[in-house]
């Protein structure tokens, strides 16, 4: 009698679990967002972190939170993404946090600064290492909550149209590039100027710029730049990982529910391990096509490289005196990349260092 007993009542509870998971589903509401990129459609490893995103949510609510991604343009220009989402004009936005260096230097630190982390370390010091929530806590003055969105990598120094060998020939070329390193290279006597993706190619062909810098091989034979530019250099000292981030306004990220908050942690994780994969694989047969079209690959000179760096250390130091919200992350940044590069030194360096000059 007990063993029937039990039986009919573990049936009974399974009917109900089975009722009741459907219900509880039918309690969560649709909400139908709108996320605008920085990026154009054509670059689809970048633009396709949004993508990524915006799918594996929805898959995780069963269709009922919906996020419709627009390229940069169709809702705002590339570089007013934070400006739509502050204003409410959208809820969500996928940018890279160093474009909106104007407003405060201290943006750079979700992306990238110049020698700064590459994309493991950034990715550690970001989930790891208090990134997190310094970031964030900086971000709340603007009415944001910031997720990764990405990273791609190490990237290339850029597209030049002559060579430059030493730090004299910097001095007054032209150049798309933006954020800190801008700022770095305007006291090696470069003119910065800061360009959306989509308008680098027709500033290059018309010598409206002497040279620009991108993301790496991939996303720039798809933009064309050989074809206008034939000196490739290496490496991008500015961008060792850069981090893209998405946006999310305060205020509707409050209003979700915790389930949906979930799925946006967990897609954000998916988008963001995602595209650097995606780099890792299509650079390399990239940059192997781009050879065999007659690119000139070059490599900065030790000069070169010294003097940025000098200038790069002189910068930051600066801005941290006079900005407390910079010296805030700054400081701690500045400890984590001293002991992540010390790591490296000791085991994945050398690896890496032999396995690229063995025979």
């Amino acid at each position: 009698m007990e063993r029937r007993s039990f039986m009919k009542n573990a049936a009974a509870g399974a009917a109900v679990g089975a009722v009741a998971a459907p219900a509880i589903a039918q309690t969560l509401p649709t909400i139908n967002w709108r996320l605008a990129s920085s990026f154009p459609k054509s670059l689809d490893t970048i633009y396709g972190a949004a993508e990524t995103f915006s799918k594996r949510v929805s898959a995780l609510t069963g269709g009922k939170f919906n996020i419709r991604v627009f390229a940069g343009g169709e809702i705002v220009p590339a570089l007013q993404v934070m400006d739509a989402v502050q204003a409410g004009t959208v809820e969500m936005g996928h940018t890279a946090s160093y474009y909106y260096f104007g407003k405060d230097p201290t943006f750079a630190f979700d992306g990238v600064v110049p020698f700064g982390l590459n994309s493991r370390q950034q990715t550690a010091w970001w989930d790891q290492g208090g990134g997190r929530d310094l970031t964030r806590e900086f971000y709340r003055d603007y009415g944001i909550i910031n997720f990764m969105g990405g990273n791609t990598g190490t990237q290339m120094g850029g597209w030049f149209r002559k060579e430059v060998k030493t730090v004299a020939d910097l001095n007054g070329l032209k150049m798309r590039i933006g954020g800190f390193a801008g700022r770095v290279m305007q006291r090696l006597g470069l003119v910065p100027q800061q360009i959306a993706g989509g308008d680098i190619y027709p500033a290059l062909e018309k010598g409206t710029i002497d040279a620009a810098e991108w993301i790496g091989p991939y996303d720039d034979e798809k933009l064309g730049f050989f074809k206008v530019a034939p000196y490739y250099y290496t490496p991008g000292w500015w961008e060792a990982g850069l981090q893209v981030s998405f946006y999310i306004g305060i205020k509707e990220w409050e209003k979700l529910p915790k389930e949906y908050q979930a799925a946006v942690e967990a897609a954000s994780y998916e988008a963001h391990v995602v595209m650097q994969a995606e780099y890792d694989a299509k650079n390399p047969p990239a940059l192997a096509r781009l050879l065999k079209n007659g690119v000139k690959l070059r490599q900065f000179s030790r000069e070169i490289m010294d003097a940025c760096s000098k200038a790069a250390n002189e910068v930051m130091d600066e801005e941290a005196s006079k900005n407390a919200k910079f010296k805030k992350i700054y400081e701690p940044w500045k400890r984590f990349r001293q002991d992540q590069n010390q790591w490296a030194s000791v085991a994945e360096l050398p690896l890496q260092n032999y396995m690229v000059t063995r025979k």
